[in-house]
């Protein structure tokens, strides 16, 4: 049996691809760049938004779940809804709807505006960063897909090295409507350079929602949605409620927590460029490691929490582990879905916003238990060992069925 991973792709008939698009790879991860400041930065400002609105902080997490809610129900509807209009033309329309949501969060009067805000937020997330990421798998040189959907990719690690923690200080210290105005304007940057530097991606077919509902039939894409679903939860359990942990339980002093959550970023930087080289190499075996690695992580979280030094280590590996499952997991969906490539690739992020909004409720649900501020990362340690497991099931289904695999056969390096 042979696998057909991310390996070499083959060149256009007139020449071999050997050119990144450059510009064209930079603006598509801008636009990555503004989601993930957008989807992370509420977590760090949190007990900000929990004071001014006046409810509690689990109450307050509804937020984070209500944008993770309009991910999901977002990317589905409107991967399949837009599966005819023309790719470029899509993905200027999904920043535009984003930057208007985002901006609708700035002067959102109520909380309960908030979190509508929020969800409209949302619900563009998943279908561009799916069309983003078939753009940049289109326009890479042969050979480095899973690299291509790595760099959309970074745009939502480098804000967590750079945007989340600087839209936290802002927000801190000016107000946390602020840091949504940063979104906002994000969000403009990236509609014009979308404008300017993206081609008409011609190599992408449009198709129709039947074709992209096809995706749903399919078990490999529905057990490798399933493992998102799951095993990502643990990160975002620990990630939504940082900001307490690190000042309540490791001692630090609020003015550090930026630094941390800079931490995590570079930590999804690692993670999200090595997770890019091993897909490469093999799609199923980067995300095993990726998914063991996340639970040993999280479990070691639970003790390391309680020093400060210890917990910034523990959450750069908490930003590792996850980001190296994202470009694996992206892949592969790519990979098993044949025809409806946009739907699953774009499904892919709601299954990681169904890991948020779940991560972000059980973490919540154990504080309010009265089990303490480390108990989320021993729920996000299980629910990694759960992911893992449905892992080995799904490649388990896969070989059985002779479909996408490559844990048990050998894939030569394209390199």
């Amino acid at each position: 049996m042979t696998s057909q991973v991310a390996t070499d792709q083959p060149a256009p008939p007139e020449k071999e691809r050997t050119d990144w698009h450059v510009p064209a790879m930079l603006a598509l991860a801008i636009g990555g760049f503004g989601i993930g400041t957008t989807e992370f930065v509420t977590m760090g400002l949190l007990p900000d938004i929990a004071q001014a609105m006046n409810v509690s902080e689990p109450t307050a997490g509804h937020a984070v779940s209500a944008y993770a809610l309009g991910v999901v129900i977002g990317a589905p509807l409107l991967a399949a809804l837009c599966a005819r209009v023309p790719r470029k033309r899509l993905l200027i329309a999904l920043r535009i709807a984003f930057t208007v949501g985002n901006a609708a969060t700035v002067v959102a009067p109520s909380f309960q505006s908030l979190v509508a805000a929020r969800f409209v937020s949302g619900l563009p997330h998943g279908a561009y960063f799916g069309v983003a990421s078939l753009a940049a798998a289109t326009l890479a040189p042969a050979g480095r897909r899973a690299k291509a959907v790595a760099a959309v990719m970074l745009g939502l690690s480098a804000a967590n090295v750079v945007g989340v923690p600087a839209a936290t200080w802002l927000g801190q210290h000016l107000g946390w409507r602020d840091a949504f105005v940063v979104v906002a304007l994000i969000g403009i940057v990236t509609v014009a350079a979308l404008v300017r530097f993206v081609p008409e991606l011609t190599g992408i077919k449009t198709t129709n929602p039947m074709t992209e509902l096809g995706a749903l039939r399919r078990s490999q894409v529905l057990l490798t949605l399933a493992v998102g679903a799951v095993g990502f939860g643990g990160m975002f359990a620990v990630y939504t409620y940082i900001t307490t942990t690190l000042t309540d339980v490791a001692g630090m002093s609020l003015g550090l927590v930026p630094v941390v959550l800079m931490l995590f970023g570079l930590g999804m930087v690692a993670g999200n460029i090595v997770g890019g080289v091993l897909a490469d190499r093999g799609v199923d075996r980067a995300i095993l490691f990726a998914s063991v690695a996340m639970a040993v992580v999280l479990a070691a979280f639970v003790v390391a929490a309680r020093n400060p030094f210890t917990a910034a280590l523990c959450a750069f590996l908490v930003g590792a582990t996850g980001a190296a499952l994202a470009p694996g997991l992206q892949t592969r969906l790519m990979d098993v879905a044949a025809d409806a490539q946009t739907l699953a690739a774009a499904l892919n992020h709601a299954a990681l916003n169904i890991a948020n909004a779940a991560g972000a409720w059980l973490g919540g649900l154990v504080i309010a238990a009265g089990l303490g501020y480390t108990a989320p990362a021993a729920v996000g340690a299980g629910l990694a060992v759960v992911g893992t497991l449905l892992f080995v099931v799904t490649v388990w289904v896969a070989r059985r069925t002779s479909e996408h695999t490559d844990l048990y056969v050998s894939v030569e390096s394209p390199e």
